[in-house]
């Protein structure tokens, strides 16, 4: 839509209002022709201009416009000839697209701590050259893995591809598209990554035209007939937003496309509203440029309205954007090296972003970070250069700033590499994402180290796990032993189809408390939904105190092979799952089950769901361990991923593992026992009472002294091959209680419940489980290959073939069985004392 006096290629001339005839009837005929063209236009109009007191950056020299013409360059020469001139104009920001080379300063990677492990190279490595054939930018990684004789291999694709092993001896080695680096004298044989990148552009300003003609700031170092000229608005809109934060006006910034080298800043804002005509044509676009489009630094509050930020990595480069398998160093994640996001927060206290979509990000698309409440940063930097390394999100702000309310109000993200939404830090508090819209997204729908957040109102489709928690040593600081972290509200949210990243929906995990997932559906999901994990790194503390209630999880898996996968997955202590439906269309799914509670979890409810057409109902199972590392005969170090680790590193204020038992497991089997004396979470030491043999590598099992204090009650489980799995150590107090399981019309179901540890079955009702040489309750041996000890008490079976078989004999007489009720049953046991039983 064009502007009054606007002069744009597609509107070669400026459009005039009145006719300036010096005649009566032309003159009146004009004022008729002025009068309908306001009153028709004039609203349309009327929204284009900036509101009362309010700064345009087009006043800035921003120009908003899609306008590139071919150039011929000189090197060295500041003057090029471009075929059209168009709406360029002196003094606007330009980018020279071929003509000139140029290089970023090559980054030194080691196995520091991940996310703070690399650094500048000071004169270890040169690089030169670049032919521009592979476009606006290339990355290259060396990998030297550690060797006497050092080597290196490279990739130009970001590791989807690496190219054989080159001896490092101090001369140039090609690289291809023209680019060569040298690898200068230091200690190679360590191991390192080095990376940096090869670039053909020139941002510059525009000082003169005359013509054709154009006159730059600076002069370009290469000679070509094949140069681009584009417009290049940073510059202007950085300009339009220091002077609004210093007159404390507001920005207004009509449809365009801003195109970005680098990142509009945001300084210390004392309030202020930054906002788009509309978000449909109102872009900045970093597509050829590095780092985040918007970034808010320090300050008391922001609003940001109506924009679309677009990068240059989208969802086909997922793999790109994450983490690259290296030799010579560890945690490199790809968005590091190319970096593009869209809004990034250091530390403003109150931010609103509304109405705002982001697309084709390679990194986080809208992140926070900042210290937490009442703390100082770590890493106190010079201002005048932290706003230029956003591998640390956290140094945009490098004065500190606390972030206590964020809120992202209809916006989305598609089509993206990596994390649509991310709070990185435990700092932010009170971080809102409502009614945004997640889709094609390569990373997670929302990473989440921070505290009091809700995750409500929101669409997620092909995008990866709203992961909360995450607590690393980068992600906390010293407020976490206070105020702990990751407090999460997921709610009303609807996530269909499939989880692209991250393996479920939602994922509590690594230090989150205090998480609530409730009323969310569910549709047409192949993927697993919800999971509240203990498991933790080296360097995580276990999640706690979570609840999971009514949602509706339809697991009917459309048009593709169903995927194995469970709806809600447990191994967090403290947790209640409730009220839940799980189900799936049609025929039951071979490979979906319904809920999984995992020991060590302590104090765990599981009430009133609805569970059908699963292939297993409710399954209770165990988590393994391993030795990383053995210190003495009673000391060792956990070792294993941490996804599969059964025994969490827990805080100084807690059991400690004091009196916990170790099931040591050889081949799949019990191969000894242990107790647990202590736990030192400084050196990460496990202590145990008595000595034993052991070896880096041994597996093991855990599970608590006394109870575990698991409820299992009042759910209905119908239509499932394998209804309830009861497959753990249990305890005295782990109970499965006033439970509803019916057979339906599925065939094949050996029996209702499986019991192969310490339980109580009271209360519940067996109903149809009537096929030949089928079964009410399968009993087997504990862990240790003992009778457990359990009770069945007052429990009603009917039309049940055969109420109990046992994998070895006495397994029913050695428990407690009371107050059972059989009708229609055949094979009725014995009980304990009376029962009330009528023949089949």
């Amino acid at each position: 839509m064009l502007r009054m006096g606007t002069h744009r290629p597609d509107n070669p001339r400026p459009f005039v209002l009145m006719d300036t005839s010096t005649k009566p009837r032309r003159c009146l005929m004009s004022l008729i022709g002025v009068s309908i063209l306001v009153f028709c236009v004039g609203p349309a109009l009327a929204a284009e201009q900036p509101r009362p007191g309010w700064l345009n950056v087009a006043d800035f020299g921003a120009s908003g416009s899609e306008y590139e013409t071919t150039a011929s360059t000189t090197a060295g020469s500041r003057q090029i000839t471009v075929a059209d001139p168009g709406d360029f104009q002196p003094g606007q920001g330009v980018t020279v697209v071929g003509g000139h080379v140029r290089h970023t300063a090559p980054q030194l990677w080691s196995g520091g701590p991940p996310y703070d492990n690399s650094k500048p190279l000071d004169g270890s490595v040169e690089v030169r050259g670049y032919d521009g054939a592979r476009g606006r930018r290339v990355v290259y990684l060396l990998d030297i893995a550690p060797s006497s004789k050092p080597v290196f291999r490279w990739t130009d694709d970001l590791g989807r591809s690496w190219h054989e092993t080159v001896e490092i001896n101090h001369d140039w080695h090609p690289l291809g598209n023209g680019v060569e680096v040298k690898l200068n004298p230091r200690d190679w044989n360590k191991g390192y990554v080095i990376s940096f990148a090869a670039e053909n552009m020139l941002t510059t300003v525009i000082e003169k035209i005359d013509g054709t003609v154009v006159t730059l700031r600076d002069a370009p170092n290469r000679t070509s007939v094949k140069a681009t000229l584009r417009h290049c608005d940073d510059r202007a809109l950085c300009a339009a937003i220091e002077t609004a934060i210093k007159r404390k006006r507001n920005v207004w910034i009509p449809a365009g496309r801003y195109r970005l080298d680098r990142r509009v800043m945001v300084r210390n804002p004392e309030g202020i509203t930054i906002e788009g005509e509309n978000a449909a044509t109102t872009t900045f676009d970093i597509s050829d440029g590095q780092g985040p489009c918007l970034v808010l630094s320090g300050g008391r509050e922001v609003t940001v309205r109506n924009l679309r930020f677009v990068g240059f990595m989208g969802f086909d480069r997922r793999d790109q954007a994450g983490r690259i398998p290296t030799r010579g160093a560890e945690a490199i994640w790809g968005f590091f090296l190319d970096l593009c996001n869209g809004v990034t927060i250091g530390g403003t206290e109150r931010v609103l972003v509304e109405n705002c979509h982001a697309s084709r990000m390679s990194g986080e698309c809208f992140v926070s970070a900042c210290p937490g409440r009442g703390i100082k940063p770590s890493r106190p930097q010079d201002e005048s250069t932290a706003d230029e390394d956003y591998s640390l999100v956290w140094k945009v702000n490098p004065h500190g700033g606390h972030t206590i309310s964020t809120t992202y109000l209809r916006c989305s993200v598609t089509d993206s590499a990596r994390n649509a939404f991310n709070d990185v830090t435990c700092g932010p508090e009170n971080t809102n994402v409502i009614q945004c819209r997640i889709v094609d997204v390569g990373g997670c729908t929302w990473e989440g180290a921070s505290r009091f957040i809700r995750f409500t109102g929101n669409y997620v489709r092909n995008a990866g796990t709203v992961a909360i928690g995450n607590l690393g040593v980068a992600n906390r600081d010293a407020s976490f032993d206070k105020l702990g972290a990751g407090q999460h509200v997921v709610a009303g949210n609807t996530f269909e189809s499939s989880i692209c990243y991250g393996g479920c929906a939602v994922r509590a995990s690594a230090g989150a408390t205090q998480v609530i997932v409730s009323n969310n559906h569910f549709v047409n999901f192949n993927s697993s939904g919800v999971e509240m994990l203990s498991q933790t790194g080296d360097q995580h503390f276990p999640s706690s105190n979570a609840a999971v209630l009514g949602n509706s999880f339809d697991m009917t898996s459309v048009g593709r092979k169903p995927a194995a996968r469970h709806a809600i997955k447990i191994s967090a202590s403290d947790t209640i799952a409730a009220d839940n439906q799980i189900y799936v269309r049609g025929r039951r799914d071979p490979a979906l089950t319904g809920i999984i509670v995992l020991e060590p979890a302590r104090n765990v409810i599981v009430h009133d769901n609805l569970i059908r057409n699963c292939v297993a109902g409710f399954v209770a199972g165990r988590l393994t361990s391993s030795i990383g590392q053995v210190i003495d005969q009673k000391t060792f170090i956990r070792g294993g991923h941490w996804l599969s680790i059964a025994l969490p590193l827990v805080r100084d204020d807690s059991h400690g593992y004091r009196g916990w038992n170790i099931v040591w497991i050889k081949d799949e089997r019990p191969d000894g026992a242990s107790v647990i004396e202590s736990f030192d979470r400084t050196t990460r030491r496990f202590t145990l009472r008595e000595p034993r043999e052991m070896r880096p590598g041994d597996r093991f099992e855990v599970y608590p002294p006394g109870g575990a204090d698991w409820a299992i009650h009042d759910n209905v489980i119908t239509n499932c091959l394998r209804p309830a799995v009861l497959d753990c150590y249990g305890s005295p107090t782990t109970v499965f209680q006033n439970n509803q399981l019916t057979r339906g019309d599925e065939t094949g179901v050996e029996q209702a419940v499986e019991i192969c540890g310490r339980w109580n079955l009271i209360g519940n009702r067996f109903f149809g489980f009537n096929e030949q040489g089928r079964a009410a309750l399968s009993l087997h041996p504990d862990r240790q290959g003992n009778p457990p000890r359990n009770l069945y008490l007052n429990n009603v079976f009917e039309r049940c073939r055969r109420v109990v078989r046992e994998s070895q004999a006495g397994l029913w007489r050695a428990a407690v069985t009371k107050g059972n009720i059989f009708l229609d049953c055949g094979d009725v046991p014995p009980q304990n004392a009376d029962s009330a039983a009528e023949p089949m």
